[in-house]
């Protein structure tokens, strides 16, 4: 088996596509109609045949209470790999990203959690 898709947790769709993208600098890869929502994925410009995100609407109400509960206790709902947390870090704050944890060494990692502004805590991380 393979991992080929995760799903983030979105309250919006349209909102979530744009922080997505024209902040963290994945791009659009499938966009398909489905009624209220759609099936949106975006991937990394450096993969663009890797890892699909899935922007998965909140359209199921026990979610919303799992995505709250994750988010107030500060914990991430998925992690991103970076080869650079320090930079990501500075590019992210320079774009108004919203950091509850700044660049730190945990082990062999050094992660970093920002707010996703669609209800997530998120990590990146990088092997150090």
């Amino acid at each position: 088996m393979k991992v080929k898709l995760i799903s983030v947790l979105v309250k919006d769709q349209e909102k979530a596509l744009r922080f997505y993208t024209e902040t963290l600098g994945f791009v659009k890869k499938t966009e398909v109609p489905m009624g209220e929502h759609k099936w949106l994925t975006v991937v990394s410009k450096e993969e663009p045949d890797g890892v699909e995100v899935v922007l998965e609407p909140m359209g199921f109400p026990p979610a919303a209470v799992y995505q709250e509960a994750l988010f107030k206790a500060g914990i991430p709902l998925t992690a991103f790999y970076a080869a650079d947390v320090d930079a990501e870090y500075t590019r992210l704050k320079g774009l108004g990203v919203v950091f509850s944890v700044p660049p730190t060494a945990m082990g062999p990692a050094k992660i970093a959690v920002f707010d996703d502004t669609c209800g997530n805590n998120i990590q990146v991380f990088q092997i150090i």
